[in-house]
């Protein structure tokens, strides 16, 4: 394979012993003047892919097939020290779809070539490839589209038909799992860290600008006993170990996502499910987070009721034509009643409050009642003693 087509693809083996025999150091790559452009690009090659697409520059020169060359092992570091798996998910894919642009334009032979770096047995003959129906499954099986059931297909001894361009697509899902499966990178450096520290910072901070985009709802703490009944109807069958509908389990799903839950967070919820798959429902929960580049928002009280999912309706419900317009009320009105509260106990505190000022009122003029008579007692003994006293003179005369 020529040069310049490694750069096109640095993940495949060939390319990874290229850059070994060309014997530049990781302190080389990192510190040295002369990869400056590689770095660039691989921090451009990261933030392209949180915008769901890699732009793969020219390649003419021998200078330019290198910055490519290197950038992709710089990009892979800047990944690994971020640490966070939807966005590996979300670079392994963007990478793969670049991957894909070039694939699909390649002779049928280079694309078998290519095949066998991911251990694809795979033929071509009369316009079509054939590969085992085990590599078929293995790679078709996140992709949704009807027709790659295996069941909609030709299956021939073992074989599957396919045409280029369905070859060239499940070559990008070999790529997207290979560069997935690679991460994360155990033990990086703290040199390395610390070198790369301002560049993962500012990644981070467009990645939860992306994260927005996701269609996740500045909701606050989410609040469960404030779903709708539709959605806690469906948390109750999946923590029963009732296996959803494709249907409900989208629409839960996309909502949870909504309202703030995390990836992780609703992931765990699925583990009890009877059919749980933990990295087939990962990715499905990551593809509706927006992983792919598609925000995807829960579906409108209307369709809810086209698939049969609207189910214990209250009088709110009535009022409301979304699952997420419910929540938001109902946290309104939850919002508000806490607010009356707080008034009724701060109306509560000011009559207290009076009562108490009263009560020390009178014990004020209890006290000063009493220092009174205390005072008038005392000017009676004193008149009392005086008058004593003149009749004790008069008597002595």
């Amino acid at each position: 394979m020529q040069v310049d087509k490694l750069a096109y693809y640095p993940f495949i083996s060939k390319a990874s012993i290229h850059v070994e025999n060309l014997g530049i150091s990781l302190d080389s790559l990192l510190n040295s003047w002369a990869y400056r452009a590689a770095r660039a690009r691989g921090v451009r090659r990261v933030k392209e892919a949180l915008e769901g697409e890699i732009k793969k520059p020219p390649v003419s020169r021998e200078a330019q097939i290198l910055s490519e060359l290197l950038s992709y092992p710089f990009a892979r570091i800047l990944v690994a020290c971020v640490d966070d798996q939807l966005f590996t998910r979300r670079y392994a894919l963007a990478e793969a779809k670049a991957a894909y642009t070039f694939l699909r334009n390649e002779t049928p032979a280079f694309l078998l070539k290519f095949g066998e770096d991911f251990e694809i047995s795979a033929g071509f003959r009369d316009s079509y490839f054939s590969m085992h129906f085990t590599d078929y499954i293995r790679f078709s099986n996140s992709l949704k589209d009807p027709a790659w059931k295996l069941t909609n297909r030709q299956l021939r001894a073992g074989e599957v038909r396919i045409t280029k361009e369905e070859f060239a697509r499940l070559l990008e899902e070999a790529i997207r799992e290979r560069i997935e499966q690679s991460f994360p990178i155990p033990e990086i450096p703290a040199e390395i860290s610390r070198f790369c520290a301002p560049y993962v910072a500012e990644i981070k901070d467009q990645f939860e600008i992306q994260k927005k985009k996701f269609g996740v709802t500045d909701f606050g703490t989410v609040k469960p006993e404030l779903f709708p009944p539709c959605i806690s109807h469906a948390l109750a069958n999946v923590q029963g170990g009732v296996n959803l509908a494709h249907s409900m389990r989208f629409a839960m799903t996309s909502f949870l996502l909504s309202v703030g839950m995390s990836v992780d967070e609703i992931l765990n919820l699925f583990n009890i499910s009877p059919d749980f798959d933990a990295e087939k429902t990962l990715y499905q929960i990551e593809h509706i987070a927006g992983a792919t580049g598609n925000v995807y928002k829960p579906p409108a009280c209307d369709t809810m009721r086209t698939y049969g999912n609207c189910v214990g309706k209250d009088r709110l419900c009535e009022k409301i034509n979304h699952p997420l317009a419910y929540y938001e009320k109902k946290i309104y009105l939850k919002n508000k009643e806490r607010e009356k509260g707080k008034e009724q106990e701060k109306e509560s505190g000011k009559e207290e409050g009076k009562m108490q000022e009263s009560v020390e009122e009178q014990k004020k003029e209890r006290k000063a009642g009493a220092e009174e008579s205390k005072a008038q007692e005392s000017v009676k003994e004193k008149k009392g003693e005086k008058n004593w006293k003149g009749r004790r003179k008069r008597d002595r005369k």
